[in-house]
């Protein structure tokens, strides 16, 4: 029961950072177009920042190398599969946004800005939770450049290796690889300045969460509270992305009998809502805004029941 105590409370807290993104935007202190920026914020400076925070926090070994090379090699191919069976399904019906919306949201989770708070909050003795959303985060986001991109716009061009090397989570774990394999700690205990700079990271790094459900506040106060909770394809998304796939990947992990560790940050990550990069890719690629923003936005208030419920199971 700890674990669902924990987990309510986290989520509790998460979902109250969206209330002064909801109000900016219904006092007219933020222009609903500039929610895209905030997007971009997140994506291409927060979020890197975030994966150097996780690496330096790790602690070196030839053991977590491994279990991390398992994680990234599983996560890749449950991920392909789940999206490559719902594109199957609605491939007749791909030139309506809202079903190949819902291909990529019964899948991807938001393993990253919710995941590494709550993982942190739930296994507080161990340094290397935080990693192994990096290692989700990295190939959730190589599909999401190329395979997802590719689905939402219907456009093959987003599938090339420019893509796959060129994009914010690459080049960030690229950076932060050297420091990690070294053991080499941006700290101060190596110096004054790296302790300011190992600082702005911390602080960089833990507005991931905050800004994430600011911008998701903001898109709740420009739809229609009503049309979040009437499209039956939203409920789906939400019920295949928090219940059946992480239950999936949980069997999966366990008759594979891999690291504790590994299968409980796992499937932690996977129950987590329905990713907001569902909307952040929408919002950039200009298209499905709408029909992403009602299932996001489904997804993370449905979590504050989901994800407790789910705990349990630690």
């Amino acid at each position: 029961m700890q674990e669902f105590k924990v987990t309510l409370i986290m989520v509790g807290i998460m979902l109250a950072y969206a209330v002064p993104g909801f109000v900016l935007i219904k006092v007219k202190a933020v222009k609903p177009d500039s929610i895209s920026a905030f997007s971009k914020l997140l994506m291409f400076v927060c979020q890197p920042v975030l994966t150097l925070y996780s690496f330096n926090k790790a602690d070196y070994s030839k053991e977590l190398c491994i279990n991390l090379l398992i994680f990234f090699v599983i996560i890749t191919i449950v991920q392909l599969v789940f999206i490559g069976i719902f594109y199957l399904i609605f491939r007749k019906k791909m030139e309506e946004v809202k079903y190949r919306i819902v291909t990529i949201a019964t899948t991807l989770s938001n393993c990253s800005f919710l995941g590494v708070p709550l993982l942190e909050a739930l296994f507080p003795d161990s340094p290397n939770v935080a990693v192994y959303s990096m290692m989700y985060f990295l190939s959730m986001s190589l599909l999401g450049w190329t395979l997802v991109s590719a689905i939402i716009t219907r456009d093959k061009k987003h599938i090339s290796i420019k893509k796959i090397l060129l994009n914010p989570a690459t080049i960030s774990i690229a950076f932060s690889l050297p420091f990690f394999f070294t053991g080499f700690k941006i700290s101060a205990d190596n110096g004054y300045f790296l302790g300011q700079i190992e600082n702005m990271i911390y602080i960089l790094s833990k507005m991931t969460t905050p800004l994430c459900m600011l911008v998701m506040g903001m898109r709740l106060a420009t739809v229609k509270f009503k049309s979040i909770f009437s499209g039956p394809w939203t409920y789906f998304s939400v019920a295949i992305n928090q219940f059946v796939f992480p239950l999936v990947v949980l069997g999966i992990l366990t008759l594979l009998r891999v690291d504790e560790e590994l299968k409980w940050c796992m499937y932690v990550m996977c129950a987590c809502p329905v990713a907001s990069v569902v909307q952040n890719y929408a919002e950039i690629l200009g298209e499905g805004q709408d029909v992403a923003a009602n299932t996001v936005l489904l997804g993370t208030m449905s979590s504050i029941i989901t994800l407790p419920l789910m705990a349990l199971s630690i």
